[in-house]
């Protein structure tokens, strides 16, 4: 219900392109077997092992639901690194807007903002091989998406870590705090629709999620999907202990 208000054009997001009736996707009444390729690296860095057993599980969940599922590799997701690709295209975009939205308050900042604002703008080459990989980026998708309806990958490749972390350990591997946006930001710059839902809990206590991906305009498959995965979820109606 939510999808169907927030769906389509409204004349004033120009990213919104298409009318609400496109559906590349199963629709609701289709009965046809669904094809899931599921993965969790390469691409994503480091993932944590419950992060890792968690999309396996879901996995698992569809393909007893009655799915065909199968583990794949996505080449260019290593190939090229959304992160960097997202840094450079994110940078000129919305410097400009935080220059004049922060204006007078710069102490007040989170900061995240501050080091994008002392971030050296991108150069005119470095944008558009940018904008080249995300096409090609784009072509990997489509010719994945020719095989398969939907994958299945984490939303995050580790657990919620605390607040304020810049670096921590997975795998015996120092990362990046900002890798939590490694398996996120390949469907930011590539316009793909994706949905995401807990499915499990770290060993320390934590919500481990899952995410589904379709084809462009495919909305109502990753829905259908979504749902098949809340049936089987151990933690669909979790409550707080009292």
């Amino acid at each position: 219900m939510a999808y169907s208000i927030l769906a389509g054009p409204d004349g004033r997001d120009g990213y919104a392109t298409s009318p609400i009736d496109i559906d590349t996707g199963i629709g609701e009444n289709s009965d046809r077997t669904l094809r899931v390729g599921w993965l969790v690296g390469p691409g994503y860095g480091p993932v944590d092992p419950d992060a890792a057993a968690t999309v396996a599980s879901a996995a698992k969940a569809l393909n007893e639901a009655g799915c065909e599922v199968e583990e794949v590799v996505i080449p260019e997701l290593e190939t090229y690194n959304s992160l960097d690709l997202y840094s450079k295209l994110h940078i000129l975009e919305t410097k400009p807007i935080f220059k004049q939205l922060a204006a007078g308050r710069e102490a007040e900042l989170f900061k995240i903002i501050p080091a994008i604002l002392r971030s050296p703008d991108t150069a005119v080459d470095g944008y558009v091989a940018a904008e080249q990989s995300v096409e090609k980026l784009k072509d990997a998708f489509a010719a994945f998406f020719e095989r398969y309806d939907a994958v299945l990958c984490p939303v995050t490749p580790f657990p919620a870590p605390p607040h304020g972390l810049t670096e921590l350990v997975v795998n015996g591997e120092t990362i990046s705090g900002r890798s939590m946006l490694r398996a996120t930001v390949p469907f930011n710059l590539t316009g793909l629709p994706a949905i995401s839902l807990r499915f499990g809990t770290s060993r320390g206590g934590l919500p481990i999620g899952v995410q589904l991906a379709s084809r462009w305009f495919a909305e109502s498959t990753i829905l259908q999907l979504a749902r098949l995965l809340e049936s089987f979820s151990a933690v669909r109606n979790p409550h707080p202990s009292l």
